[in-house]
């Protein structure tokens, strides 16, 4: 019981997290994007590079994290039960 306790909410949390960014709602893979760019800038300024930060992670990237994410979590919402009643 206390694998399926465990495995549940994780594999809840990560469906719902990884399909929000993967679907891009409100334009959370966007709004990841500017994140992301703006903390490179950030980095860049602190060590006092005067150069265009380079681009880490565009929205593409972030919806493909999302939709991995999302799969895995349900990976584990299907597989708990079914892990649970093996241990």
């Amino acid at each position: 019981m206390s694998v399926l306790t465990l495995l549940l909410p994780l594999g809840a949390v990560g469906f719902v997290c990884g399909g929000w960014v993967a679907l891009s709602i409100r334009g959370a893979a966007r709004s990841l994007e500017q994140y992301a760019a703006r903390n490179a800038e950030l980095r860049a300024h602190a060590q006092g590079r005067l150069d265009p930060p380079d681009r880490v992670a565009s929205a593409v990237f972030f919806r493909t994290v999302g939709a991995v994410l999302s799969a895995a979590g349900a990976v584990l919402l299907l597989a708990s039960p079914a892990i649970a009643t093996t241990t």
